[in-house]
């Protein structure tokens, strides 16, 4: 892997949630080749594991461990496998989240006959414990680890945490909206801990990805044929690159939130790396 840019990040000990998954790999295995020691949590240990050992053999330091984020003292068990193996944690970068068919509806738009349809499930059919379960996942999924981990980051100069928001925080998507007012609920509070940790160094901001292409999203944007869904073409339609985003293009914003020397004065800010899509009014 080659980085857009080199930072130097020796010395460092980085925690990534939800590092098994498709960008918060990614995430974690560019902070990787910055030279910073990574923590790669996840509830799938496999997929944790996998991803530390890609890093290890690529010649970084990294640990799998399996974690839930909705389960305090399993993230305190975690930071004591990380505490004792590469130290205090520097860098915190809260991935992990998700969406779930319970919080979603069918269609886009209401219509009473919907109601009368089998398999349609409208706004008056979402699951309660479905949105509980999304909205946790995403918000208590942010709030705990930062809670275990940033007392480690207390008092160190370039002590960051990033956040992953979405750009449906911006303006909600239709059919899903446990996801969007959970990714919402993000970018808030990504600017109240900048806020609340700003007189102790540190420093809090979050990266809100447009659609990209990962193993939970790929049924609903491909179809069997490899062909884009409808829901594919409507989301190209309002994106003004017209395509979807590749991982690989998250890289540079992460970069430069890490390194304090570019982004020293950059603070509870909610980054888009949407191709467009959250300034397109759709005219």
């Amino acid at each position: 892997m080659k980085l857009p840019f080199e930072i130097d990040l020796k010395g460092k000990v980085a925690v990534v949630t939800g590092g098994g998954g498709i960008l918060c790999g990614g995430f974690a295995k560019v902070i990787a080749k910055t030279g910073a020691k990574v923590a790669v949590l996840d509830l799938n240990e496999a997929q944790a594991k996998a991803v530390a050992e890609e890093i290890n053999n690529d010649g970084g330091e990294a640990i799998g461990i399996c974690t839930n984020v909705l389960q305090k003292d399993s993230l305190e068990s975690a930071k004591k496998i990380i505490n004792d193996t590469f130290g205090t944690v520097d860098i915190l970068l809260n991935g992990a989240g998700g969406n779930n068919p319970k919080g979603t509806t069918t269609n886009d738009y209401y219509d009473a006959k919907d109601e009368t349809i089998e398999g349609v499930k409208t706004f008056f059919d979402l699951d309660p414990d479905g949105i509980s379960f999304v909205f946790n996942l995403n918000f208590l999924g942010t709030l705990l680890p930062t809670q275990v981990f940033a007392h480690d980051l207390i008092g160190k100069k370039d002590a960051t945490i990033i956040n992953v928001s979405s750009m449906n925080a911006f303006t909600p998507l239709t059919r899903i909206p446990a996801y969007s007012g959970a990714k919402a609920a993000v970018s808030n509070f990504t600017q109240w801990l900048a806020v609340h940790f700003s007189k102790v160094g540190i420093r809090v901001n979050a990266i809100a990805p447009g659609f990209f292409l990962t193993n939970q999203n790929r049924t609903l944007l491909i179809d069997e044929n490899g062909e884009y869904t409808a829901r594919s073409k409507k989301i190209l339609s309002q994106t003004p690159m017209e395509r979807f985003g590749t991982p690989e293009e998250l890289n540079g914003t992460l970069l430069w939130l890490l390194c304090y020397e570019a982004s020293s004065f950059v603070n509870g800010t909610v980054i888009p790396v949407d191709g467009g899509f959250s300034a397109y009014s759709g005219v």
